[in-house]
């Protein structure tokens, strides 16, 4: 937009070296490490404080990212409070395999809900590091990107006047629907879709988990996970005809197809009170490059990869890393490598989750497909796994990331 979209009436402009768009994971990261380094910035977020630090999302953080949070103060509680996880199973044929990765890679996962961590982020961006984030704000709009001289504004909940901030940079984590990613023009980026032609009934059951790991239900019905979040509550998935109602799995017919998918001579599934029910439509994304004069985009604005295999909060995170470290390196020495080498250094790892997504899809899916070539060689890529200890490395290394530094 123009310097003519702002309206001549608003209150006097404040000047912030960067705005953050997006109070999420990536967003509230980028946001406490400029603070620690004592930049200025604003982080404005669409929603309030309480919907954003109760929001089911993601719970799955590898070793590396966790470490990179500890790094910058930012993993205390999380640390306190996640479960570990050191190995995973897969069910197929009626019988459970599992996969001890800690004992092939020395790394292990943690659980912890993003809605816990992003009460986390909040506390110490607002209440222990003094930063300044706003909630519900309205209508916000992004100027002047392609310049050295860009600003957002916004109308301001309480007065409805619109306000404006003047910046050097401007980072864009609100997510595959938001304002930023939408302020790209065009022509000026490329966009690489892929869709699954699946779809995930995303549950999340009042219910103890009823194993003490991850659990992969390979069926010809179709894919069914079991992921615990707390002692008392378990996500599950199954997987459905893409853009399915969910008002079509009522509790029994949940339950029964969960019970199925996942039956081997463990005990029945422990059942509890639906409290989520969604339908996910399996795809990815990635635009390229991440970065529109200073707008650095960040998380799922720039780049989305399908629950498949519990990526999507983890690459939010490297991306807040990269870019918060190369925002304050400009802002505090003129080193602008970090800058300059953002969106390359983000989309390497983002296209190997990409991948290893694609990879694990099949995994999950092709004995359902109804395909019986896809189904025998699927099977054939999970025994693989469970006789051959190099493939099983293979599997664990891409499975938990990087090792952690």
């Amino acid at each position: 937009m123009t310097p003519a979209s702002v309206d001549p009436n608003s209150p006097s402009p404040q000047r912030v070296a960067v705005v953050v768009v997006g109070a999420g994971p990536a967003g509230l990261t980028v946001g406490n490490i400029l603070r620690t380094a004592g930049l200025d910035c604003v982080v404005l977020e669409t929603e309030t404080r309480e919907f954003i630090e109760q929001r089911p999302r993601a719970g799955v953080i590898e070793e590396w990212c966790v470490r990179g949070l500890e790094k910058r103060g930012l993993a205390d509680t999380l640390l306190q409070r996640a479960q570990r996880h050191t190995e995973c199973e897969f069910r197929f044929d009626g019988h459970r395999h599992r996969l001890r990765y800690v004992d092939l890679t020395g790394q292990h996962h943690y659980v912890y809900p993003q809605p816990l961590l992003v009460t986390d982020l909040v506390r110490e961006y607002a209440d222990v590091r003094g930063g300044d984030i706003r909630f519900s704000v309205r209508d916000v709009r992004l100027h002047d990107l392609d310049t050295d001289r860009p600003s957002v504004s916004y109308l301001c909940p309480d007065t409805g006047e619109r306000q404006v901030l003047l910046c050097d940079f401007v980072a864009g984590c609100d997510g595959a629907r938001g304002v930023t990613r939408a302020a790209v023009p065009p022509e000026r980026v490329r966009v690489a879709r892929h869709d699954y032609g699946i779809g995930w009934l995303a549950l999340l059951a009042e219910a103890p988990p009823s194993s003490d790991c991850v659990v992969f239900g390979i069926h010809p019905r179709g894919f069914a996970g079991h992921m615990a979040r707390s002692p008392e509550v378990t996500r599950y998935y199954l997987e459905v005809p893409p853009g399915d109602d969910p008002d079509d799995w009522p509790h029994e017919r949940v339950w029964a197809e969960l019970q199925q998918r996942l039956a081997t001579d463990a005990p029945p599934l422990t059942e509890g009170r639906l409290i989520e029910k969604r339908v996910l439509d399996m795809h990815n994304y990635v635009v390229e490059p991440m970065v529109f004069g200073r707008l650095f985009l960040a998380g799922d604005a720039a780049h989305l990869t399908a629950p498949i295999a519990a990526k999507g909060m983890n690459l939010a995170l490297h991306d807040a890393f990269v870019l918060g470290d190369g925002l304050v390196a400009y802002l505090t020495q003129g080193d602008g490598t970090g800058l300059t080498t953002y969106s390359e250094a983000c989309l390497t790892r983002v296209w190997d989750y990409q991948e290893f997504s694609l990879w694990l899809s099949e995994i999950y899916h092709g004995t359902s497909s109804g395909d019986p070539y896809r189904a025998a060689t699927t099977l054939a890529r999970l025994r693989r796994v469970f006789t051959s200890p190099t493939a099983a490395v293979a599997f664990a290394e891409q499975f938990l990331g990087p090792r952690a530094g």
